[in-house]
């Protein structure tokens, strides 16, 4: 029933919001490299080094939360049971990067976004949106929110330090994640979306992000 899969929605939101998200994959790790940086832990980041990454990796964690809400409001808006599973597919894949960053987060001795709760409940209601407009236009939506993902986890490759090899290894799983799951949108049948659509994204983007970084 509807008012079932809305608590259970509810229900992995707060959990999301609240970071305690369970990864059913490992964290990913640095592949073994001859390169002496490969053995380089958290001790060799400078205390200015160590305070941008937690900014980096609060913004990605915050991405996270919205990710889950929107394919959650995706998942729910939807009348097809192959786009409920494959909005929860990419939404457990996402839960992953969820705990993941999170758990670097820790790491770094810094903390999630205060503002989690407000960037859920916006793309919440933005995916349902999205969703109630057609599956071909959330599939869209989808896609080209991972399409603008993808340019943001580069952007953060070229940034973090080259010997935080731990959250570079994070940051680069979940960027072929996202790639895959923009794929798998536009396979499905996801439009493009009108340029003025996707320069408001970006905005959006841009004002999470940079809040983000420092709340």
């Amino acid at each position: 029933m509807f008012s079932d899969s809305l608590i259970s929605e509810l229900d992995r939101g707060l959990r999301a919001i609240a970071g305690v998200t369970q990864a059913s994959r490992p964290t990913p790790l640095a592949a073994p490299s001859i390169n002496s940086e490969a053995s380089v832990g958290d001790d060799a980041l400078t205390p200015e080094e160590r305070r941008h990454v937690a900014g980096l990796m609060r913004v990605n964690h915050v991405g996270e939360v919205c990710a889950q809400a929107l394919y959650q409001a995706q998942k729910l808006a939807t009348k097809r049971p192959e786009l409920r599973t494959a909005f929860e597919h990419a939404g457990k894949e996402e839960e992953d990067h969820l705990a993941w960053t999170a758990h670097r987060l820790s790491e770094l001795g810094s903390r999630p976004s205060l503002l989690n709760p407000l960037w859920y409940a916006g793309a919440f209601a933005i995916g349902f949106v999205a969703g109630k407009c057609g599956d071909k236009v959330s599939l869209g939506f989808m896609s080209e929110t991972e399409r603008q993902v993808e340019h943001h986890l580069d952007s953060h490759l070229d940034d973090l330090p080259p010997h935080d090899l731990r959250s570079r290894a994070i940051v680069d799983q979940m960027r072929l994640d996202e790639i895959e799951h923009g794929q798998a949108a536009r396979d499905a049948g996801g439009i493009e979306l009108p340029a003025p659509v996707q320069r408001v994204m970006r905005a959006a983007a841009k004002v999470m992000t940079t809040t983000a970084y420092y709340i």
